[in-house]
């Protein structure tokens, strides 16, 4: 169905607590040994994902759905690498910023992949791998970041309901009131999870 997100068990997206170390931002960045963060996790912390055919996006009739169900009326398609995407390095570094939106984050990677970073309700960093074919949502008022991983690739498309804004809002957000909603609606069951 389309206005729910595709089953766990049926999920390929990989997710695992960061390590807290400086090296290049585009490596996996495991703790040793890993520790994998489930997927049940990430629907508590509001993160959505479906796992789409992206060599028939342009005529997906489940993409089609879910953007019917879930209103987005907008979209774009984006290439992220050195020499596809205007100063490069700038916006890999702004996109590394550890953010908050005031909408939902949505997109859908139709080639190459990328890290989606997001914290969780202790504060710690999860990584999760986006590939060819995952479409993931992130709720608004979460806080994270985005970066390529070393093969310096990604083509996506970005999702959005109505105007589309981009407009990172950078920590400490503590105060803003999509922060606000978001713990309202996802902190009460992180401490029922606990």
């Amino acid at each position: 169905m389309a206005d729910k997100p595709q089953p766990i068990e049926e999920s390929t997206l990989e997710a695992w607590y960061m390590d807290n170390s400086d090296a290049d931002q585009r490596l996996p960045h495991k703790l040793e040994p890993n520790q994998p963060c489930s997927l049940q996790a990430l629907r508590e912390l509001g993160v959505l994902s479906w796992k789409l055919d992206a060599d028939k996006w342009e005529n997906d009739p489940k993409l089609e759905a879910i953007k019917k169900v879930r209103s987005y009326n907008y979209t774009e398609v984006i290439e992220i690498s050195p020499d596809r995407l205007p100063g490069y390095a700038d916006k890999i570094k702004s996109f590394y910023e550890e953010h908050i939106h005031t909408d939902e984050e949505i997109r859908y990677i139709l080639d190459g992949r990328g890290y989606f970073d997001v914290r969780d309700m202790q504060d710690r960093w999860i990584r999760i791998q986006c590939a060819k074919g995952d479409l993931i949502v992130l709720p608004e008022g979460i806080y994270h970041r985005f970066t390529l991983d070393t093969n310096d690739y990604l083509k996506a498309m970005r999702l959005f309901v109505g105007v589309p804004v981009w407009t990172p809002h950078n920590r400490p957000q503590e105060e803003n009131p999509s922060r606000l909603n978001y713990l309202k609606a996802f902190g009460k069951q992180q401490a029922a999870a606990a």
